[in-house]
């Protein structure tokens, strides 16, 4: 998936006014494993660090734009 590509993906994971939580995390590496690569939104009033997300979640953070970030799957064996 080309970089220009990412704009017509859409978001199918949004965090809420909790935050990001344990369920959050489970979803977004569940998606990882099925889509390799995930969109994320967020509410204008939820604090969220892309790249801690990243980090929990053992994904490559992609891009991030405003409150969307784009994640990509870490392939075992391979230094990104």
């Amino acid at each position: 998936m080309s970089r220009g590509s990412f704009q017509d993906l859409r978001p199918t994971v949004w965090i809420g006014k909790r935050g990001v939580t344990g369920v959050m995390i489970d979803e977004i590496q569940r998606q990882l494993k099925d889509r390799k690569v995930v969109k994320v939104r967020w509410l204008r009033n939820t604090e969220v660090d892309p790249v801690e997300v990243a980090d929990v979640a053992g994904a490559i953070l992609v891009e991030v734009r405003g409150r969307t970030l784009v994640l990509r799957e870490r392939r075992v064996g391979r230094q990104d």
